[in-house]
């Protein structure tokens, strides 16, 4: 139930930022606007996929304008990709709407109860991770 409820997450996520993006390419996007530009052997190194899909993600995140290419600063020959303003700025709002509908949801939850969730829910990740 809980890797269903993940998807339906990255799902709406992807909606979010775009009513096109497919959920792997929010994930990429989303490391992208977290972690800056990179060059594609970096994103298939991260992600563990092999060059051909993160070549096709790459180009779908492209075509809906939500990446930039440019030369690699480090290697002219090289390209880098980043999120574009347009997908940061889609992707702050995103976050700022999720934060705010789970601290109304979480609202009525007692402290005690939230930090023991917390609790568990870190040590479930220590123990998986």
């Amino acid at each position: 139930m809980l890797h269903r409820r993940l998807k339906c997450v990255f799902d709406a996520k992807a909606r979010g930022v775009h009513p096109g993006l497919q959920p792997n390419a929010y994930l990429i996007l989303a490391w992208l606007g977290e972690h800056g530009p990179a060059r594609a052997s970096a994103i298939v190194e991260t992600f563990a996929l092999d060059k051909g899909a993160v070549s096709r993600l790459l180009t779908h995140l492209d075509e809906l304008g939500l990446i930039v290419r440019a030369p690699d600063p480090t290697d002219g020959r090289a390209t880098v990709v980043s999120a574009s303003d347009e997908a940061v700025h889609r992707m702050a709002e995103l976050t700022a709407s999720i934060r705010r509908h789970r601290d109304d949801r979480l609202s009525e939850w007692p402290d005690e109860q939230l930090t023991g969730f917390v609790r568990l829910l870190a040590e479930y990740n220590r123990t998986l991770g």
